[in-house]
């Protein structure tokens, strides 16, 4: 079974995420929500801390094998600061880690260099489809065989960064099943749609992409001509999501928490009334037990086992622990909840959209 205690690696990591998320991210991200994306350097700050460098061996241009568990670690230190500063960060390794765990010898030797060694760059998942009931089950966009190779159709949303992206893994249907493939910018037939508006994520660009006939080489489907397993992929993408939303929450119980103790309401802290230290236990709890699922889907990832289970559980679990803890520190902060100098309202905005942000990271 997996252990509770980080490696010395591990609290390393974690140390010098923690420093970043606090210095870096947590300080930048109200402006960053208001004018709608991050500042370049913060960005590459990130990217410099190595986190998808450290999951990615040497032969592709990294310094170590990939850990899931290590991943989540890090994905909840970087939520801490900002979730969609961490989600920014995370994206090239949504791409390149699915390509080094389904990919051929010759995407990782022809892919991952240039992700991993160059600096942050724009290399995105196009996986969310809209509609209303999506599932990677039961994708609209298609992919269909001709001449040789394959032929895309269908559009995408919430694809993060595809008005500058320098490629895109576009999850298409073939032969009923979930596929994925590598279509890089300025293809023929490719259409870069406005941005998307959303409740949260203010600071992540996200927008729609059109695919009417992207014809796509088969050395460029995602596993070559005999495609590969999806289930992997999408247990990567739900543990990195509950993650991601762990460390989010973490960061408005911590601030709720805070507040409580230093206002006063006749002369009394509001932690010391019962409901209100009953639900601030309650928002520790909720937190604590997702975490313990994300960290047993990532065990069992990096164990070869079959994750999707525990994957699907915490990834639904933390979508409805992420509603009830950021809701609870909008309420607890009163009217200063509302206000938007203080962060927990925009974690609560952000929080809404947990169920949706698979696919959007990976470990």
């Amino acid at each position: 079974m997996y252990g509770f205690e980080p490696t010395d690696e591990q609290k390393m990591l974690i140390d010098t995420v923690q420093k970043y998320a606090t210095k870096e991210l947590r300080e930048a991200a109200h402006d960053a929500d208001e004018a709608g994306g991050f500042p370049p350097e913060i960005l590459r700050h990130g990217w410099e801390l190595g986190v998808l460098q450290a999951s990615v061996p040497e032969a592709y241009g990294g310094f170590g094998e990939r850990s899931a568990v290590t991943g989540v670690l890090a994905a909840e230190e970087l939520a801490w600061g900002d979730l969609a500063g961490a989600m920014a960060i995370m994206m090239p390794g949504a791409f390149a880690l699915a390509v080094l765990v389904a990919g051929t010898e010759e995407q990782r030797k022809q892919w991952l260099p240039g992700i991993v060694e160059a600096d942050w760059k724009p290399f995105v998942p196009a996986i969310t489809e809209p509609q209303f009931d999506f599932g990677l089950d039961d994708l609209r966009t298609t992919a269909e065989r001709q001449n040789g190779g394959y032929v895309l159709n269908g559009e995408k949303c919430m694809v993060p960064f595809a008005d500058t992206a320098e490629a895109f893994l576009v999850f298409a249907r073939l032969d009923d099943r979930p596929q994925a493939f590598i279509v890089p910018r300025g293809a023929d037939g490719l259409t870069v749609g406005d941005r998307d508006y959303y409740l949260g994520l203010g600071a992540l660009p996200t927008h729609k992409l059109q695919l009417q006939k992207v014809k796509v080489p088969t050395a460029d489907r995602l596993g070559g001509e005999d495609g590969f397993d999806p289930a992997p992929l999408a247990a990567a993408g739900n543990t990195a999501a509950a993650a991601l939303a762990v460390g989010m929450s973490r960061a408005s119980y911590q601030y709720a928490l805070a507040y409580a103790k230093d206002r006063e309401v006749f002369d009394v802290p509001i932690a010391q009334k019962q409901s209100i230290a009953f639900g601030l236990a309650e928002m520790a709890i909720e937190i604590e037990a997702i975490r313990l699922l994300v960290w047993e889907a990532a065990w069992r990832l990096d164990a070869g086992l079959d994750a999707a289970k525990e994957a699907y559980l915490a990834l639904t679990g933390a979508a409805d622990m992420a509603m009830m803890v950021t809701d609870r520190a909008v309420q607890y902060l009163g009217g200063h909840g509302y206000i938007r100098e203080h962060p927990v309202e925009r974690w609560m905005r952000n929080g809404r959209g947990v169920a949706l942000f698979s696919g959007l990271a990976m470990v």
